[in-house]
């Protein structure tokens, strides 16, 4: 039953990064036929933007390193297909192969910056500052991931200036927008809206501005309604809830796209997105992965057995 709530955006972004965020974080290799199969059933359920891959080195993220063999199966699809960069060497490898949009990956605390690109904060921008004023000059859309926006697990609560400090840094250099993580789940939603009040008053835009919640203690769509409420319409999330963060074990899965996909909808806010087949595509791999999906509405749909879930054949 479609239920409209006054003040929310009547159109929202889903910005799937199932595909690389959440296969990212699997043990075992999913085969690159079954990754390119994927991205092209979340493309024909009606995903438009779908994070693909991350040029990466494969010492640090040994499940995409194929990016060089997956890209080029799935570039033809009608869909915006961002893919990770972590420095020069990787905008080269996907400007080669014809990538128009890429995102860096930043963090706003000390110990993440130090686990995950092993620099500090301020190393790290200065890392990232001549990629994006390469993909720009190469007219070539860039995201700015931002983690550890709301806690660390090193630190703790994370000071809200020291977040909005990074994301200006972000925007200066010339990124077009920003995906706020709650990378371990501690967000709720007073704490996002303080945030995005702090962006706003710092005159960083909402327009600019994603959201990206993880999560680990049932926050993500309360959360979500949150930044909602105040503007957001872009929102990331992975099929099927897969995902985490490999350099935070504290990270559980991201937020399922089918759950705020039933959200959403149930708000009367157009996504184009078909949950069937969405939810479809999520129990396929799942299939494929050998355990069942954690999303809760990819379970209510698909009526699963949490303990009855045979492998697919692939």
């Amino acid at each position: 039953m479609v239920v409209p709530s006054p003040g929310l955006p009547a159109r929202v972004r889903i910005h799937e990064v199932g595909a690389r965020d959440g296969l990212q974080n699997e043990k075992a290799r999913v085969p690159t036929e079954v990754k390119a199969e994927f991205v092209r059933r979340l493309a024909d359920a009606g995903l438009t933007t779908i994070e693909a891959t991350s040029f990466v080195h494969p010492k640090w993220v040994p499940q995409l390193a194929d990016a060089e063999e997956l890209f080029p199966r799935v570039s033809d699809l009608p869909v915006a297909l961002p893919v990770l960069v972590p420095n020069t060497r990787g905008l080269d490898r996907a400007l080669a192969l014809g990538a128009t949009r890429v995102a860096v990956f930043a963090s706003a605390t000390e110990s993440f910056a130090k686990a995950n690109l092993n620099r500090t904060v301020d190393e790290a921008l200065a890392m990232f500052d001549p990629v994006v004023t390469r993909a720009k000059a190469e007219q070539v859309h860039v995201r700015g991931y931002l983690s550890m926006c709301f806690g660390d697990p090193w630190e703790g609560p994370v000071p809200v200036h020291q977040v909005v400090r990074v994301c200006k840094a972000l925007l200066d250099m010339g990124c077009d927008e920003l995906s706020l993580g709650d990378t371990i789940g501690v967000a709720t939603p007073g704490h996002v809206t303080e945030l995005l009040t702090a962006l706003n008053a710092d005159h960083i835009p909402t327009t600019a501005l994603g959201v990206h919640f993880h999560d680990t203690y049932g926050q993500a769509l309360a959360n979500t309604l949150a930044a909602l409420q105040h503007g957001v319409t872009t929102v990331d999330a992975s099929a099927g809830g897969l995902g985490g963060c490999p350099y935070a074990r504290s990270a559980t899965g991201n937020l399922a796209t089918e759950d705020l996909v039933w959200m959403l909808h149930g708000l009367g806010i157009d996504t184009g997105v078909d949950l069937g087949r969405l939810t479809a595509t999520s129990v396929w791999m799942a299939g494929h992965l050998g355990r069942p999906s954690p999303s809760r509405t990819v379970r209510a749909l698909s009526h699963e057995d949490p303990q009855d879930h045979p492998r697919e054949e692939q």
